[in-house]
């Protein structure tokens, strides 16, 4: 008989959890600050790893699970020289290690002078001194989330993945139709063509192309299906990396509406209900036979490293020759089918490749 054993844990957020500044890296003895949620991570890793097998657990065959900043985490440490041998299978849901966009990783020298020019110059102790209120006042506007602290993670971790360094385990990742109902009101069209003209300059003509944004409804709906799409690139570009570097990918696209949930769609996040087999008030036989699937395939991912099993419908790894953009997509029913078209991806792989 298999027994999962499945657990949450706590780790440092916000500024406790990732605050960089000069001070904290030089006490460090690692010459780096910053990242100490990340650390929270690979230090209960390593509690399992000595104590799981005391629970009847087996310290080879670990999976890590996270959604949003939770799969940024995952996909983080996956990156990580810490990370070597700590787990053996990773599940990230709408999140990677670039966030939810195309973006380079911070370095930490950045968030330091930050840290340093918000605090207005405060010492280390003076900050410490600070209540919790008082240090979220003084360090406003300073970013948050997992830098280039040259010790978690030593290089931007693009780079990292594109050079087949990271950990070589098995992933399941994917995203949601509607992430970006989530994150509030869209911009009229003036300002969402004037960020995606910062974002991807010389490329905007052949953004617009599949982005209107020729009025302010039009510049809405291109604004919602620019989030779809560049965080289903994010995680179809991960699948293919890790595929690279030796190790099965398989990528899903979440469709599915959760009764009651209105306008949002399937928004960020919408998926957990159904994977944690969490049924909700207006469920339909759907919604019950969709989520015993799902459960049913993270479960085995998370036992053997492949979702399929008996009476499954079969869920293709990703592989860049034969099912680039496809996916297991989750709607009404289960089954591999189309995720982000060839011209999106066209588009967002040209992106990523000026930024590098």
């Amino acid at each position: 008989r298999r027994v999962l054993f499945r657990s949450t844990y706590n780790y440092r957020l916000g500024h406790f959890g990732y605050l960089a500044h000069p001070e904290l890296t030089k006490e460090s003895g690692k010459n780096a600050s910053g990242n100490y949620g990340l650390m929270d991570l690979a230090a209960c890793l390593r509690w399992v790893q000595k104590n799981i097998a005391a629970f009847g657990g087996d310290p080879g065959r670990v999976t890590i699970n996270g959604e949003s900043a939770g799969a940024i985490l995952v996909s983080s440490l996956v990156g990580s020289p810490e990370g070597k041998g700590l787990f053996h299978r990773a599940i990230s849901q709408s999140g990677a290690w670039m966030g939810l966009s195309i973006a380079a990783m911070r370095p930490r020298k950045e968030v330091e002078d930050a840290a340093v020019k918000a605090a207005g110059g405060a010492t280390l102790a003076q900050l410490r001194a600070m209540s919790v209120e008082q240090l979220s006042q003084a360090l406003r506007g300073v970013p948050t989330g997992p830098i280039v602290d040259g010790y978690m993670i030593p290089e931007d971790e693009s780079r990292t993945f594109a050079q087949g360094k990271q950990n070589k385990v098995e992933v399941l990742i994917g995203s949601n139709q509607d992430e970006g109902t989530f994150f509030g009101a869209a911009p009229n069209a003036a300002d969402f063509q004037s960020q995606m003209q910062q974002r991807f300059g010389d490329l905007m003509p052949e953004f617009l192309k599949l982005y209107p944004a020729s009025s302010n409804e039009e510049a809405g709906r291109s604004h919602l299906m620019r989030i779809r799409d560049e965080v289903g690139w994010h995680m179809r570009t991960w699948a293919g990396l890790q595929t690279k570097a030796g190790k099965k990918a398989f990528v899903y696209y979440f469709q599915r509406v959760n009764p009651g949930a209105g306008a949002r769609g399937a928004t960020h996040g919408a998926e957990i209900p159904y994977m944690f087999g969490n049924p909700g008030n207006a469920w339909t036989d759907v919604d019950t036979k969709l989520s015993d699937q799902m459960t049913s395939y993270w479960v085995n991912f998370a036992a053997t490293g492949d979702p399929n099993g008996k009476g499954l419908p079969v869920w293709e790894a990703y592989d860049a020759k034969k099912n680039d953009g496809k996916a297991m997509v989750f709607g009404d029913t289960a089954g591999m089918g189309a995720q982000i078209g060839a011209d999106r991806l066209k588009f967002y792989d040209a992106a990523y490749a000026k930024q590098k």
